[in-house]
């Protein structure tokens, strides 16, 4: 189901997951160092509530993290702390330049075969995109692991293994 790391060997550039409702779906995000993660959200819906699906409920508490300034970005792009991010859930840690058997074999959302760019790249694109924002959440076409994939290689995803360069 992916790799384990310990929070301590998260190191910025990272693009990490955490598994929500019954491993139903995953939300994403690049951990960006000093326990800052940047992700995408639907607008509207609170850091650590843990569901990106409109009038869902959650049960993790709605007090207000000490560490994180809340935010009404319009654009949906957010940073947050690590704890925040997980909302009580694990951290795994998404696999790049995995073999193509793996790829085809391994849970959708964990691995990909592609190349990532280096560390200093992915930080940069994901603190640009959380100033600017990256376009329009859409839970099936734009969404947290979109951002993640193209903060991480420069391209978006328009299908299973079907990626364009973007001018981002």
């Amino acid at each position: 189901m992916g790799q384990r790391p310990s929070r301590s060997n998260l190191k910025p550039g990272d693009h990490i997951y955490t598994w929500r409702t019954a491993y139903i779906y995953a939300h994403h995000g690049i951990y960006v160092g000093d326990g800052a993660v940047i992700h995408f959200m639907r607008p509207g819906q609170e850091v650590g509530t843990g569901s990106v699906f409109k009038g869902s409920v959650s049960s993790r508490s709605q007090v207000p993290c000490p560490n994180c300034i809340p935010t009404h970005a319009a654009h949906g792009v957010v940073s947050s702390c690590l704890n925040c991010f997980l909302a009580g859930d694990n951290l795994y840690l998404y696999e790049y330049e995995v073999s193509f058997v793996r790829f085809i074999t391994t849970r959708e959302g964990t691995c990909v075969p592609t190349v990532p760019d280096p560390d200093e790249v992915v930080v940069h694109r994901a603190k640009y995109l959380l100033n600017n924002g990256f376009g329009s959440y859409d839970v099936l076409m734009n969404n947290c692991e979109h951002f993640a994939f193209y903060c991480k290689t420069g391209l978006i995803k328009t299908g299973l293994l079907e990626y364009q360069h973007s001018n981002i």
